[in-house]
């Protein structure tokens, strides 16, 4: 089976990531804005934990057989420096949500710009970065306490259009 994206659904679910970034942050005590600003897509503030982050939010659509592919964080070393100086005006710490949706489930990520480079960085030379979703780095993202992670599971029912 495949999912049949329309000519939008990348619009469409890079919404749908920052929104329910936004949304499980809320739910946890953080006051939240979406921004539409070069480097961040979510701003978010913690009064009592006195902490205030700003997120890069990358969301992708899988289908079959494409799964375990790679989700771009930074394509290059620009990119990277958009979300850090997005961060300092805003006084934000960066960070990174990554939204990948498959065909009857979804898997959000959220950590900090600086455990990613410590932990999940393995090209720290070359100048992209991204998230590996191979069932090994899943494993140990769900083992590391500061990877923040949502898991969902989708169940059609009548939803059949022909």
């Amino acid at each position: 089976m495949t999912i049949l994206k329309s000519s939008r659904h990348q619009k469409i679910i890079g919404d749908f990531g920052e929104y329910l970034i936004a949304n499980w942050l809320s739910r946890s005590g953080f006051e939240v804005v979406l921004v539409d600003h070069t480097g961040i897509d979510v701003v978010a503030y913690h009064s009592i934990l006195k902490r205030r982050i700003g997120i890069t939010v990358k969301s992708r659509t899988r289908n079959e057989g494409t799964e375990k592919d790679n989700v771009t964080i930074f394509s290059d070393q620009h990119d990277r420096q958009k979300v850090i100086d997005a961060c300092e005006a805003f006084g934000c710490e960066p960070w990174i949500g990554i939204y990948v949706e498959m065909l009857d489930s979804a898997e959000m990520y959220l950590l900090s710009l600086d455990h990613f480079d410590t932990a999940y960085r393995s090209d720290r030379d070359s100048l992209g970065a991204s998230w590996k979703m191979r069932q090994r780095d899943k494993k140990q993202y769900s083992e590391d306490p500061e990877v923040k992670q949502i898991k969902i599971s989708f169940t059609e029912e009548n939803w059949n259009w022909g």
